[in-house]
């Protein structure tokens, strides 16, 4: 664990120019300084070698806590066998001794110059220490040289005073061992590592912590060829040289020393806002790994030499300060550089102006502090603890100022020492101090994360305080942490249970799903309240369904639904829920809404208000009921009273319901609604329910952006495509990036996939991806695909998926249009029984198209009608250009390209890339452009610019608009930036007069 001394030229200097001066007769105490693990060994023997090499006669020693009840000890093992003192014990008469050896130094010194080297004074037995003073008083007319090294650091327990705290400061020189710089630190790995790399350099130098002992010791466990990371963990170190360092550094300091190391190392190692590898990912953003390196030169925090004899640097022991226990200011009352070696000096001595990375003192405050309540230690000794181990590079900020280790290597190793019992006693220690100071329940929980179970009603308290702030804050692995924690601990069944629901719950939709289904099974074989019980069955059923295991989801829901006879409400939400979690299985769903059907006719009191909602949803599917009637009876069922466990299932039916009647702005106030009541840390069908609808929303409104920017990037697909892949897939389609959407049709197997509506959805979806591509055969198969599956679910009505047009469409391309007349009637017949815009226009468009001839053109010019004014601009566009076409072919070119020029501009409004190519195609075709292509001004604005734009001119900050639109920020960011360019404009405060332009 040694190596070349590096910055230590002032010190070398300092020791040559008094080893001159002693072979000139003239001798002087040398007291080399510094914290654990600076090199004052190192330094020693450098200069006991170099004064031996000038022909000085060496006597030496090192001093040891073994030797200190023994008088003079370390003045013999420096002077050698002396007869006289052969049976020294205690009680010896100090002075005769003392001069009786001082005689003895001078015989030696008459034979010839020395070099007097005494290592770890510090521990020398308290008659050599008065000796070594003593001899310094005199020395100076002798031909000795006198080197000393003493450890100078902070320690919890106050140590003794310096050596040199009664002489004179003529008759001593101190020098005071920084840390390396990060440049010596560079160096000295590049030297082991030439071929490293600049970040892993960085790490490694960081791991080093400033400390040559641990340095080197690091470099010895490394050996040859550098992993390809710095390690974080001592086991992956071999032979151990690193961590015994560390050791042997916290031994020298003191057991109350230790114990505050430890526990902030306990501390950082479960506080989530300090992370190691926040700190190296600053440090390795530098542009070669270490550009805070000094670039003077010098390195010891001192200067040597002045001319006026007076000793920089000294820190013998006058009074405290932060890094070596005593601090001296020269005779002109300056005070020396940082001891720790942080700063820089220029040549009088003054700080330099560059500046390092800090602790910010109140975060440093605050956690010394807390460590001190939890140690039982002096609170201003810790916080002088914690200001020297940053001055010396040990701590470092995190990103928050708080003082972490250096390098999560070094945190390790520091806590290497404890067993881990002892761990967990310091992380409950931490966490009862936290808790008496009153800080968040979070920071509490995280400290018992890592302790053992504690038995007390309050830390139960915390971890479930924990688990809600963490579920508020989209945290789920956190709060699974903190519930499985809190399931350590000695609960009540009850409360035991409601865990196990919340836990099963948080697992399965994110942490670890295998593990959710399990837990809740556990809770729902627990006693509980039936409330609680429900819940935990809804959340199970929730889970299987979205395993594929319908039918089992709705057994379980229904063996509980014969338990609760004693409470109807209970029994409506079971069968309600499970009749919804149907839709994932054909079968069952028949099965399930059979049930309810009759039910309803014969017992309606047994279905309640969200199962005749489910009903009214059901007629809306089968085609068998118009909008203004479904509308008109789920607004009666809103204002029936509703228990709370039953509300969410009647909200997300009539949003559903109320997006196919195109009243969206209804459907987006029940599904707020219907959201706000959700507990995000329950597992519950209607969540995903109304996220959905939330997406048919916005898929509704042609908000394609949207739609993209809720999408996934890395979906799971186990389970078969969801809703929020094929409104994805379209939005892809109609923004023209079909490469995209090839992809994510591609990536998935729909062989494999298990029946569900969502499967049902894109297969429509990839259908239309095939007909822009071209493959009209392919696309026909998967809309007729579809209407099959749809079929056979009795869903027939157009208001979820309209296959029959789109097959049409295909059937047209095919050159078969008695088979497109025969899809196109059919989905018009059904269209007028829901009889919305959006059916009826898209089935007369198809329908116009498919009948051709003057009653074509009437079907086309009515379906444009119909459509105009409703929500559904895809559609109108759609039919715009249809008739259009038609018109052109019958002969009236001027009003079919009006038609085409019309429909054209509201693709692009719209910003749907599809049909806007497919109009421009149609203009060239009939031999017109358009008269005024909007690339800029407020008509170039496509409907999500011009919506988010609005609401900026309105006064709503980008937040405010992010919310309201159920998009991410950096959506509203990006449409805003591409509408101040479209507008000519540069800031807010423009845009509602350029909108209104």
């Amino acid at each position: 664990m040694t190596g070349p001394l590096r910055e230590r030229d002032n010190a070398r200097a300092l020791l040559a120019a008094e080893t001159e001066r002693a072979l000139a007769g003239s001798g002087r105490l040398v007291l080399l300084r510094g914290a654990t693990g600076t090199g004052r060994s190192a330094l020693l023997e450098t200069a006991v070698a170099r004064a031996a090499e000038r022909g000085l006669r060496v006597l030496r020693a090192r001093c040891s806590p073994e030797d200190t009840a023994v008088p003079f000890s370390a003045v013999l093992h420096l002077l050698g066998p002396v007869p006289e003192f052969t049976d020294v014990a205690p009680g010896l008469d100090d002075r005769g001794s003392a001069a009786r050896l001082w005689r003895l130094l001078r015989s030696y010194a008459a034979e010839g110059p020395l070099v007097v080297a005494v290592d770890d004074v510090d521990l020398a037995d308290d008659a050599s220490r008065r000796w070594f003073v003593e001899a310094a008083r005199r020395v100076d007319r002798l031909p000795v040289l006198l080197v000393a090294t003493e450890r100078s650091q902070y320690d919890i327990d106050p140590g003794a005073v310096g050596l040199t705290h009664t002489l004179s400061p003529s008759l001593v020189r101190t020098h005071t061992l920084a840390p390396l710089t990060d440049t010596a630190a560079t160096g000295l790995v590049r030297a082991a590592f030439p071929a490293a790399s600049a970040r892993w350099t960085a790490d490694l130098v960081r791991a080093g912590a400033g400390s040559p002992l641990l340095l080197h010791a690091l470099l010895d466990d490394l050996g040859g060829a550098p992993p390809a990371a710095v390690p974080e963990t001592c086991a992956a170190l071999y032979p151990g040289a690193y961590p015994a360092a560390v050791s042997w550094w916290l031994d020298t300091a003191g057991p109350a020393t230790a114990e505050v190391a430890r526990t902030l190392a306990a501390l950082e190692q479960t506080d989530g806002r300090a992370d190691g590898r926040a700190d190296r990912r600053r440090a390795e953003g530098r542009a070669d790994g270490h550009a805070a390196h000094r670039t003077d030169g010098r390195t010891d925090g001192r200067t040597d030499g002045r001319a006026d004899g007076r000793t920089d640097g000294r820190t013998d022991g006058r009074t405290d300060g932060p890094t070596g226990g005593r601090t001296d200011s020269p005779a002109d009352g300056r005070t020396d550089c940082l001891t720790g070696g942080r700063a820089d000096c220029l040549a009088d001595g003054s700080p330099s102006a560059r500046v390092r990375e800090t602790v910010d003192p109140r975060a440093a405050a605050h956690d010394a502090a807390l460590i001190a309540d939890a140690c039982g230690a002096d609170p201003a000794r810790v916080a002088g603890w914690v200001t020297a181990m940053a001055r010396l590079g040990l701590l470092r900020p995190d990103r928050s100022g708080r003082p972490r280790y250096a390098h999560p290597l070094l945190r390790d190793a520091v806590l290497a020492g404890w067993s881990a019992a002892r761990r967990q006693d310091a992380h409950r220690a931490v966490a009862e101090a936290m808790l008496r100071r009153g800080d968040r329940a979070e920071a509490v929980a995280r400290q018992l994360l890592g302790s053992a179970p504690v038995g007390l009603p309050w830390v139960s308290r915390v971890l479930r305080d924990a688990v809600t702030a963490a579920v508020r804050d989209a945290r789920p692995d956190d709060a699974v942490g903190y519930l499985r924690r809190a399931l350590q601990e000695p609960v009540p069944d009850d409360t035991r249970q409601r865990l196990l629901t919340e836990l099963g719950s948080l697992e399965y939709a994110s942490a670890d799903a295998r593990a959710g289904i399990p837990r809740l099974a556990e809770a729902l074989d627990l006693p509980a309240e039936p409330r609680d019980r429900v819940r935990t069955a809804i959340a199970l059923g929730t889970a299987l369904a979205g395993r594929g295991e319908v039918r089992t989801a709705v057994e379980m829901l229904h063996r509980l639904e014969g338990r609760l006879a004693g409470h109807p409400e209970l029994a409506r939400t079971v069968h309600t829920a499970s009749a919804l979690l149907s839709d994932q299985d054909q079968t069952v769903r028949q099965e399930a809404y059979r049930w309810l059907v009759d039910t309803a006719e014969h017992a309606p009191e047994l279905v309640g208000a969200s199962g005749q909602a489910l009903l009214v949803r059901y007629a809306a599917t089968a085609g068998d009921g118009s909008a203004q009637d479904a509308m008109r009876r789920l607004r009666a069922l809103l204002t029936e009273p509703s228990d709370p466990l039953a509300e969410p299932f009647l909200l997300g039916t009539a949003a559903a319901v109320a997006q196919w009647a195109d009243q969206l702005d209804d459907a987006e106030r029940l599904v707020e609604r219907g959201l706000a009541g959700q507990r995000p840390s329950l597992l519950h069908p209607m969540e995903q329910a109304l996220a959905d609808v939330r997406l048919d929303i916005a898929a509704a409104r042609g908000a394609y952006d949207t739609l993209l920017a809720a999408h996934p990037t890395a979906p799971t697909r186990h389970t078969g495509p969801s809703n929020a892949d094929a409104h994805a897939l379209l939005a892809f389609v109609e923004t023209g990036r079909t490469e995209e959407a090839r992809r994510l049709a591609d990536g998935f197997d729909l062989n494999g996939a298990g029946d569900s509506w969502q499967l049902n959805r894109f297969l429509y979806a990839r259908g239309v991806l095939r007909f822009t591509e071209g493959d009209v055969t392919g696309a026909l198969h998967d809309f007729l695909e579809c209407g099959r599956r749809q079929s056979a679910r009795a869903v027939f009505s157009p208001v979820v998926t309209p296959w029959r047009t789109a097959a049409a469409e295909c059937r047209l391309a095919l050159g078969s249009p008695q088979e497109a007349l025969v899809l196109a009637e059919e989905e018009l017949r059904l269209a007028r029984v829901w009889n919305t815009p959006r059916t009826v226009g898209r089935a007369l468009r198809v329908l116009g198209r498919a009948t051709r001839g003057r009653r074509g053109l009437e079907l086309g010019e009515e379906a444009v009608a119909v459509l105009r004014g409703s929500p559904a601009e895809a559609e109108l566009v759609a039919s715009l250009l249809a008739h259009g076409f038609q018109l052109i072919a019958s002969g009236e070119r001027a009003r079919g390209r009006d038609q085409l020029r019309e429909g054209a501009e509201r693709a692009e409004r719209l910003g749907s890339v599809r049909l806007l190519t497919y109009a421009e195609h149609a203009l060239r075709t009939a031999g017109a452009r358009r008269s005024t292509p909007a690339h800029t001004g407020s008509a170039a604005l496509t409907g999500s610019e011009r919506r988010i734009a609005e609401l900026a001119a309105d006064g709503r900050t980008n937040t405010e608009i992010a919310q309201a639109l159920h998009v991410a920020r950096r959506t509203v960011e990006t449409h805003l930036t591409s509408a101040y360019r479209k507008l000519g404009i540069k800031s807010r405060g423009e845009l509602k007069t350029a909108l209104a332009e």
